[in-house]
């Protein structure tokens, strides 16, 4: 109702442009060479003409050989933004489609695509086909016939729901999309992610860049003022040459105290990306450091005055603070050992990993279903969230390395190696890792770039 208010009121400030019969889309009124000037499809009284993001096509030349306007009607389409507890279906019905049609659309999308799955950002455009002006429906309310939506869920996939003779039916396509690469480069003054940023890199090249050095570097004590960054990560483009997406990163380097730290993406034979350094051992170590995104070690391993306690106590793992329902993630592949409610502990898990190495995290608000005792987990799968339960002051992670039954610093112990290639893999690797080198070389630093 609120869409169809706002687009009555809108309608009646385009009256004049209404009654003339035409719909203008250059900005100075003129048809473009494209055939951008069309039959006006509504009437002042099909509110719809307002919407925010409407747009008119006809498929044929709107005049015909003598000059004459043409009656058929035009298609024209609406964007609909999702919104908090949106559904596909009240969308629809919103934009002034009837009930069943909107029933009978999302019935179909369901073969293709869960219409659950909208989310906030993603593009919904709602099809309809004018009324044909003078008849009866051009005075209706409703903005014309509802003939399909599309749906973008993602950077390269669209959904299509189209009405046919036999009822709406559902496509899926993958965009046709090209990839360039783009270089970024600087020098740390304050923090990798605040320098990254100033030198254009999108912040989700940022978090997996962060994620690729997590192995080894502990980016609150390891990273210091003058330390340097490069970068080079694929960007994608559609076919009108807009950038859509900011891909996966295809080198890095990070010099840490002088000494530099390269890493490249490589595809082994199985079909498996990893990131290399430059001996083609694999930057991915068995187990994470720290098992949580954008969280800040806020107590360490050792003995310390005890927040709740009052007295010194070992402290035999350290903490991580974030937001209360922050992702954790399993530090390695393993099985889940233990799973609930540990005492002071709170919400507890712990994986053994292989006879030698465990990992504990406590104090979890919740325990995700998929790391329940006796199930497998693998690196970096989410196993619970941010929380305080049990003995704690506020939100955060606990973490806890167990070798051999020991409990160790996480920070200080050396983890164990992973992936190393060899032979002809490793010969594979050092001629796509000279190439990588090569195309780093020869692009621009640092150049302008869209947040994608």
């Amino acid at each position: 109702m609120l869409l169809k208010g706002l687009l009555s009121a809108a309608a009646l400030a385009a009256g004049v442009t209404v009654s003339a019969g035409v719909v203008l889309d250059s900005a100075d009124g003129v048809a473009g060479d494209d055939g951008t000037l069309a039959m006006a499809p509504f009437s002042l009284g099909n509110p719809v003409t307002a919407a925010t993001g409407l747009t008119v096509s006809s498929p044929d030349d709107p005049m015909d050989v003598d000059g004459d306007i043409q009656t058929t009607p035009p298609v024209f389409q609406i964007s609909l933004p999702v919104g908090p507890g949106d559904t596909l279906a009240g969308m629809l019905t919103g934009a002034g489609v009837d009930t069943q049609d909107a029933q009978d659309a999302v019935s179909a999308l369901i073969k293709v695509f869960n219409p659950r799955r909208i989310r906030r950002g993603q593009k919904i455009t709602v099809r309809f086909r004018a009324p044909v002006p003078g008849s009866p429906e051009a005075n209706a309310p409703e903005p014309g016939k509802f003939i399909g939506l599309s749906i973008e869920p993602d950077y390269n996939t669209q959904l299509l729901v189209e009405w046919t003779e036999t009822g709406f039916k559902a496509s899926k396509t993958e965009k046709q999309l090209i990839s360039r690469p783009a270089r970024a480069e600087g020098t740390i003054k304050s923090s990798l992610y605040v320098s990254g940023r100033k030198a254009g890199i999108p912040n989700r090249v940022l978090v997996e860049l962060i994620r690729a050095y997590s192995w080894d570097v502990d980016f609150q004590r390891d990273i210091r003022k003058g330390d340097k960054f490069e970068v080079m990560y694929d960007r994608m483009f559609d076919e009108h040459g807009e950038h859509v997406h900011s891909g996966n990163i295809r080198f890095a380097s990070l010099t840490l105290s002088g000494k530099r730290h390269p890493i490249y993406l490589f595809t082994t034979p199985d079909g498996n990306s990893d990131y290399f350094d430059a001996l083609g051992q694999s930057a991915r170590k068995a187990l994470m450091r720290t098992p949580i995104d954008g969280a800040r070690l806020s107590s360490g391993f050792g003995s310390r005055r005890h927040p709740i306690l009052g007295y010194n106590k070992m402290h035999r793992g350290v903490d991580f603070a974030a937001s209360r329902g922050t992702p954790i993630y399993a530090a390695g592949n393993g099985i889940v050992v233990k799973s609930g409610r540990n005492g002071a502990y709170g919400n507890y898990v712990k994986i053994r990993h292989n006879s030698r190495y465990d990992t504990a995290y406590a104090h979890m608000k919740a325990i995700n279903r998929s790391a329940r005792k006796g199930m497998r987990v693998k690196q970096g799968q989410i196993i619970g969230y941010v929380g305080t339960t049990g003995r704690s002051t506020g939100p955060h992670l606990h973490y806890e390395i167990l070798i051999a039954g020991r409990r160790t610093n996480p920070m200080k112990v050396k983890m164990p190696s992973g992936r190393k290639l060899k032979a002809d893999m490793l010969e594979d690797f050092q001629v796509a890792r000279s190439v990588i080198d090569s195309q780093y070389a020869a692009l621009p630093p640092n150049a302008e770039v869209a947040e994608k």
